[in-house]
C-alpha cells in the first residue's frame, strides 16, 4: 500500500470481486482506500473496510442495474467500474467437435455483462462528473490461437466495444480502459478442461502452462498482483488523460515470438 491512499474517497464496483483477478484488484482498491462493492455470483471471504457484497449474475441486466444502484444508494456514489466477471468456455481438443453449447453463457457473461456494466455505471457518471471504467480482457482477444474459440471471441468483442465506448463517453469526462491478462495462474484454465481431460487435470494444465512460459518473453511468472496494479493505475487519477486503451499484462507474449539464442560455442 502507498504511503498517501489513491483513492480514498471514491466508490467502485468490481464484478467477478469474490476470486481470482477480480479478488485482488478488490483488495488493491480496499487497500487504497476505496469503498468497493462485490458483484459475483458466489461470495468469497469478506474484504474488510468499507465493502459489501452483492449477489450478481452479470448476464442478467436487472441484477447489473441493481449493483451499480446498491454502490450508489450504500456508498453515495460511484466513480469506477471494473467490469471483470467472465467465464471460460469449454476447451475442446479442435474446433469440429465444438458444439458451441456454452456459446449463450459465455457471450452472456463476458460481452453482455460487460456492456450493461459499462452502460449503467456511465448512467451515473455522466451526471456526476465522469469516472473511470475498467474492463477485463484477455491476450486471447488480441491473439489468435486454437482452443476455446468462444472465449476468444468473446473478449475480441471486449476490446472493440472498449475503445468504442471510451469515444463515445469521454464526452462526459468518463474514461474507458481495459486490461488483457495473460498467462496469469487462475482457476480459469482448470475451469475449461473437460471429458478425459477433467481425470488428469493436473496434466492438463501444466501442458497448457508450459507453452505459455515458451511463448512468453519475461521469465518471471505474472501475478494477480500484476493485474491489481494496472487497475490501480486506470482507477486512480495518474490515468486522467487516458481512455481507449488495451492493455496487456502478459510478460510480453503479444509483443512477438521468442529469440531462441544458442549457446556460444566454447573456444577449444
Amino acid at each position: 500500500m502507498s504511503s498517501q491512499q489513491e483513492l480514498a474517497g471514491k466508490v467502485a464496483v468490481v464484478t467477478g470481486g469474490a476470486g481470482g483477478l477480480g479478488r485482488g484488484i478488490a483488495e488493491r482498491f480496499v487497500a487504497e482506500g476505496a469503498k468497493v462493492v462485490v458483484g459475483d455470483i458466489a461470495e468469497g471471504e469478506p474484504l474488510g473496510g468499507d465493502s459489501l457484497f452483492v449477489p450478481t449474475d452479470v448476464s442478467d441486466l436487472e441484477q447489473v442495474s441493481r449493483l451499480v444502484s446498491t454502490a450508489i444508494e450504500e456508498f453515495g456514489g460511484l466513480d469506477i467500474m471494473v467490469n471483470n466477471a467472465g467465464v471460460s468456455g469449454t476447451m475442446h481438443r479442435r474446433f469440429l467437435d465444438d458444439d458451441l453449447a456454452d456459446f449463450h453463457k459465455v457471450m452472456g457473461v463476458n460481452v453482455l455483462g460487460v456492456m450493461a456494466g459499462t452502460r449503467d455505471a456511465a448512467r451515473y457518471m455522466a451526471e456526476h462528473g465522469g469516472g473511470s471504467i475498467l474492463n477485463l480482457t484477455s491476450i486471447g482477444g488480441i491473439q489468435a490461437g486454437g482452443g476455446v474459440q468462444t472465449y476468444r471471441a468473446s473478449k475480441a468483442a471486449v476490446i472493440q466495444f472498449t475503445k468504442s465506448a471510451a469515444i463515445e463517453l469521454a464526452h462526459y469526462e468518463i474514461r474507458v480502459n481495459a486490461i488483457a491478462p495473460g498467462n496469469i495462474r487462475t482457476a480459469i484454465v482448470k475451469k475449461s478442461a473437460t471429458g478425459e481431460d477433467l481425470e488428469r487435470l493436473e496434466q492438463f494444465e501444466e501442458a497448457i502452462r508450459a507453452q505459455m512460459r515458451a511463448d512468453r518473453p519475461l521469465k518471471r511468472e505474472g501475478t494477480v498482483e500484476d493485474v491489481a496494479e494496472a487497475a490501480l493505475y486506470f482507477a486512480g487519477d495518474r490515468s486522467r488523460y487516458v481512455t481507449g486503451t488495451v492493455l496487456p499484462i502478459d510478460g510480453g507474449t503479444v509483443a512477438g515470438k521468442v529469440i531462441v539464442r544458442k549457446p556460444k560455442a566454447e573456444k577449444s
